[in-house]
């Protein structure tokens, strides 16, 4: 197959997406883990090091298992090229009460090692201050496989997903975390309101879209 035509198929996969499942939770995992191991924000909270990889894997594990396939809107290509999670209006933002979140200490140990524990915590509590009130469907991550990037991917399976969006007439709302991804968001109608960051850390823009007909 020749480079054109690869590309094109799996731009077609992408604008094709399929719901995750339970079996999917390890494969997408692994592609958010890669996807997002530069990622500014994501590399200002994770220990550095041979143990980052699998502490990465490990978080998104537990978000696809515990938090976002179950709503069922957790969308990626057949390939396993471009994956996005996204949760519902009915979703919570967080996870539960105080004992729920004790239960993710040591998960978030091995993600952001004791130094910078402290780091994830601000970063955590800031992105939960902020989060709106109004009813919307989150992107919690869109991810495109490291070799897979520069293909059109993300914007085909953004577009896909989107669409699903303003077919249920619902807002949406996003925390952008890399600057090379502004456009991306801005031409799938998002837009900018603030940088959400603690200090010190770099800028984590919220993002939102009104919703449409």
């Amino acid at each position: 197959m020749s480079d054109d035509a690869e590309r094109h198929a799996r731009l077609q996969r992408a604008a094709n997406p399929r719901r995750a499942t339970m079996d999917d939770a390890r494969t997408v995992a692994r592609l958010f883990a890669a996807a997002f191991a530069t990622d500014p924000v994501m590399d200002w909270i994770a220990r550095p090091g041979p143990k980052r990889a699998q502490g990465l894997e490990n978080f998104f594990y537990w978000l696809l298992q515990r938090r976002a396939i179950p709503f069922g809107h957790v969308w990626m290509a057949e390939d396993a090229s471009v994956a996005a999670a996204w949760l519902p209006p009915k979703a919570p933002a967080s996870p539960g009460g105080f004992f729920d979140q004790l239960k993710l200490i040591p998960m978030f140990i091995r993600l952001c090692g004791f130094p910078r524990l402290g780091r994830g915590s601000a970063m955590g509590e800031a992105m939960e201050k902020n989060h709106p009130h109004e009813p919307h469907f989150y992107l919690a991550f869109i991810a495109v496989g490291p070799r897979f990037q520069g293909m059109g991917l993300g914007g085909a399976l953004l577009d896909a997903t989107i669409r699903k969006v303003d077919e249920a007439g619902a807002a949406a709302y996003l925390e952008n975390s890399n600057p090379r991804n502004t456009k991306l968001y801005e031409r799938a109608g998002f837009v900018a309101r603030k940088s959400i960051s603690p200090p010190g850390a770099p800028p984590l823009i919220a993002m939102w879209r009104e919703a449409r007909a």
